[in-house]
C-alpha cells in the first residue's frame, strides 16, 4: 500500500472534493424537497430531459366534438342510464351520479363499533402507523375467517353523495373558451353545493377529470363533486400539516407560503387582485399549479362577489395558458380543498386556507406525458424539470387561446 492510501480511497476523496467544488443548480443536479402541505418529499432530476424520448407516444387528442349530441347523457334533454332526461339547460346543471362510489344509506361493514377521534369526536381517524383500534362487537372480520379485533383488519362505514356538475350546455366548449361570466356561474354552483352538501357531511370534494387520459370518458364540460361522511386520507393529511404550523408559526401555512412566493416571484405564473397562481416549490406533477385567494378565505362559499369574479378570470388566464403550452386542449385533473363541513364547521378553523390544486399529466407535448409508475408508486414521486422552469415556461405563455388566435389569423387572411 502507498503512503498516500489506497487507490480506491483516493478516487473517493477526489470524487467527494469534485462534488464540494462544483456549485450546485437546481436545473441540472438532482436533489429532493420538501412538501409541507402534504408531509412528504418529491425528488427533482431536471437533466433527464435531456434524454431522448423513446417511451409511449399518445394519440392525437378528440379534436372535433359535436355541439350537441342527443345520445351524450350529459347533454340537455338526453336521457341517462336511469331513464332520466336532463332538462334543457343553459347554464349549470347539477344532479345525482347515476353510478355513485357513494351512497348514504350503505350498511356497516359487520357489526363494528368504531371509535371515531377527531376535533369533536366526530368524523375523524386517529393520525398513526394504524390508526386507531376499532372497538367490536362482532367476534369475527366481516372479509375474513380471522378474528376481528386485529389492528392489521380494520374497517369502518363510509357513507356519503356523488353529484355531477354540467358546465355548460354545449358539449363542445371547455372552461378556458368559456366567457368570463359563464365560469363565474360554475363558480357559484360550485358555492352552492358545497354549502348544500356541506350541512350534511364533514368533507365536499369538487374535482374535474379533464381528457381521456385522466380518464374522462365524456367530453362535454363537467365536473363531479362527492360529499363523504369521513374526511379521505389527503383532506387528514392538509389538517395535520395546516393545524401543526399555525401552532408553531402563529398563522396559517398556505397564507405564509402565499406571501413567500410572492417575494420571489421566481414561481409565480399569475397575479391578480385577490388571486396567485404558482408552481408549488415542492410540485409533482411537470407543470401543475397551485391556486390561492390572497385574503385568509376557509370554505368556497366564503368568497366576496368580488372574489368569485376575480377567480373567474384568473382561471380563464390560466386555463388558456395551459392549452396554448402545446396547443392543445390539456387534460388535467383539479379539485378545491377548504375547511372541513358538517356537524364541526363551527369549530376553530382557522388554520386552514382554501386552495385548489391543479395535476396537468403532459410532459414534453401534446403526446408525451409523465407517468407515475415504478419509483414514484415504491418509492416517492419525482419530477423531470424544475417548479421554476415549468412556471417561467407558463408565465411567458399568452393569454389568448391559440384557437381564437388561429381563428383570428384566418379571418386575416380570407380579408
Amino acid at each position: 500500500m502507498s503512503r498516500g492510501g489506497s487507490i480506491p480511497e483516493q478516487r473517493q476523496q477526489a470524487s467527494e472534493a469534485d462534488g464540494i467544488a462544483t456549485t450546485f443548480r437546481a436545473s441540472e443536479h438532482q436533489h429532493i424537497r420538501y412538501n409541507p402541505l402534504q408531509d412528504e418529499w418529491v425528488l427533482v432530476s431536471a437533466h433527464r430531459m435531456k434524454r431522448p424520448w423513446q417511451g409511449q407516444v399518445e394519440p392525437p387528442l378528440l379534436t372535433t366534438v359535436p355541439r350537441h349530441d342527443p345520445h351524450n347523457p350529459l347533454c340537455p334533454g338526453a336521457t341517462r342510464a336511469n331513464g332520466e332526461v336532463n332538462p334543457y339547460y343553459d347554464g349549470t346543471f347539477v344532479f345525482d351520479n347515476d353510478f355513485p362510489a357513494l351512497q348514504p344509506d350503505a350498511p356497516n361493514p359487520g357489526n363494528l363499533a368504531i371509535a371515531a377521534v377527531g376535533p369533536g369526536g366526530g368524523w375523524g381517524r386517529e393520525a398513526g402507523p394504524l390508526g386507531g383500534l376499532l372497538l367490536q362487537t362482532d367476534t369475527r372480520h366481516p372479509f375474513t375467517s380471522g378474528p376481528s379485533d386485529h389492528p392489521l383488519f380494520q374497517a369502518e362505514a363510509a357513507r356519503g353523495v356523488c353529484k355531477v356538475m354540467c358546465f355548460h350546455p354545449w358539449s363542445d366548449v371547455t372552461l378556458p373558451l368559456m366567457s368570463v361570466p359563464e365560469i363565474r356561474t360554475v363558480i357559484d354552483a360550485w358555492a352552492s353545493v358545497t354549502e348544500e352538501l356541506g350541512a350534511r357531511y364533514p368533507w365536499v370534494q369538487i374535482f374535474e377529470n379533464k381528457g381521456a387520459m385522466m380518464g374522462c370518458s365524456n367530453p362535454h364540460p363537467h365536473c363531479q363533486v362527492w360529499a363523504s361522511s369521513f374526511l379521505p386520507d389527503i383532506a387528514q393529511r392538509e389538517e395535520r400539516t395546516q393545524r401543526a404550523y399555525q401552532s408553531q408559526r402563529g398563522e396559517p401555512l398556505l397564507m405564509e407560503y402565499g406571501h413567500q412566493e410572492l417575494l420571489r416571484k421566481e414561481r409565480l405564473v399569475l397575479t391578480s387582485e385577490h388571486w396567485l397562481v404558482l408552481v408549488p416549490f415542492w410540485a409533482v406533477w411537470p407543470y401543475q399549479t397551485l391556486l390561492l385567494p390572497r385574503r385568509h378565505v376557509r370554505r368556497l362559499p366564503e368568497l366576496t362577489p368580488a372574489e368569485r369574479d376575480d377567480l373567474a378570470s384568473i382561471m380563464k388566464k390560466l386555463l388558456t395558458k395551459y392549452d396554448n403550452l402545446f396547443e392543445t386542449s390539456f387534460p388535467y385533473s383539479m379539485g378545491w380543498h377548504g375547511a372541513p363541513t358538517g356537524s364541526e364547521a363551527g369549530a376553530n378553523w382557522d388554520h386552514w386556507q382554501l386552495h385548489a390544486h391543479y395535476y396537468p399529466p403532459l410532459l414534453r407535448s401534446a403526446t408525451i406525458r409523465k407517468f407515475m409508475v415504478g419509483y414514484e408508486m415504491l418509492a416517492q414521486a419525482q419530477r423531470d424539470l424544475t417548479p421554476e422552469q415549468a412556471a417561467e415556461r407558463l408565465r411567458t405563455l399568452p393569454e389568448v387561446h391559440y384557437c381564437l388566435g388561429q381563428k383570428d389569423r384566418e379571418t386575416a387572411t380570407i380579408a
